[in-house]
């Protein structure tokens, strides 16, 4: 008893420790977004004197939040829906129609993911540059979507193959054509997989840095994370500001986070399972 109780608590102490050490950085950043430069570079980790609010209104307004979100969440959502609609119906694709070429194209798809996105980022700037395609947001949504689905595919994958295709012959002797039978029998059973591969890219797209400052040029077209370049000076940096910036930048999708976490363990449960 008392070494199963010992190592309890040694189980939760762990816990804590590693809970501790994950949010250490928001706490940090929380806590600098309320204070002024000077507080800042003399000592980050103490606590602010004097709560400044001028901060997040300063930031707001530098970083037209509005606008930015709105071209976040656009981004965000479009790219998700058409990673998680096209990668559903390929890997069903996939899985149905077993022949050869079907099973090299899915073993490129999958060895794809390997490929680095530094090896192939200035040759996709320079040709979408050569076809006027930079600083548009639907460019920018279609190689979200083609960086994203083959890890989509792949988790896809394994999952269409745990649907009895007796489900669907039964649908298509009923009379339902195989575009009905995809959107009416399979992508519903695909519902936990879609939910976590949807936040999983959520996530991914959100944050997403890199990408969006290639292809985004114009202030208007920038998103949330582009926005808070905007505190960087020549010489200088405004560290209150930017650390507003921060928190207003990652608060939506950490709410995301916390409320659709489930959702995420249930895929993966689903998947270990199957």
């Amino acid at each position: 008893m008392r070494s199963s109780k010992s190592s309890t608590w040694l189980r939760i102490t762990g816990l804590i420790v590693v809970l501790c050490l994950f949010v250490f950085p928001f706490f940090f950043l929380l806590l600098n977004s309320f204070k002024a430069n000077t507080a800042i570079t003399s000592n980050p980790l103490a606590f602010p004197e004097v709560f400044n609010w001028d901060n997040y209104r300063n930031a707001f307004e530098k970083m037209n939040y509005t606008a930015s979100f709105f071209n976040s969440l656009v981004i965000t959502l479009l790219g998700v829906a058409l990673i998680s609609l096209f990668a559903a119906m390929t890997a069903h694709y996939f899985v149905r129609n077993n022949t050869k070429f079907n099973q090299y194209t899915f073993m490129i798809m999958v060895a794809a993911m390997i490929i680095p996105f530094q090896a192939i980022m200035i040759p996709l700037v320079k040709i979408y540059g050569s076809l006027n395609l930079l600083d548009n947001k639907w460019s920018l949504i279609y190689m979200y979507l083609g960086f994203g689905s083959p890890l989509a595919v792949f988790i896809y994958h394994g999952f269409v193959k745990g649907i009895p295709a007796e489900l669907e012959e039964a649908a298509l002797i009923d009379g339902c054509t195989r575009r009905q039978t995809f959107f009416r029998i399979v992508f519903p059973v695909l519902a936990p997989t879609t939910a976590t591969i949807s936040i999983l890219n959520v996530l991914w797209i959100w944050n997403d840095y890199l990408l969006p400052s290639l292809i985004l040029v114009s202030p208007e077209n920038r998103t949330l994370p582009l926005s808070t370049f905007n505190f960087y000076g020549t010489y200088s940096v405004d560290y209150g500001p930017l650390m507003a910036g921060l928190v207003l930048t990652v608060m939506p999708i950490m709410l995301v986070y916390i409320f659709a976490q489930r959702y995420i363990i249930q895929g993966v449960m689903q998947g270990s399972i199957k």
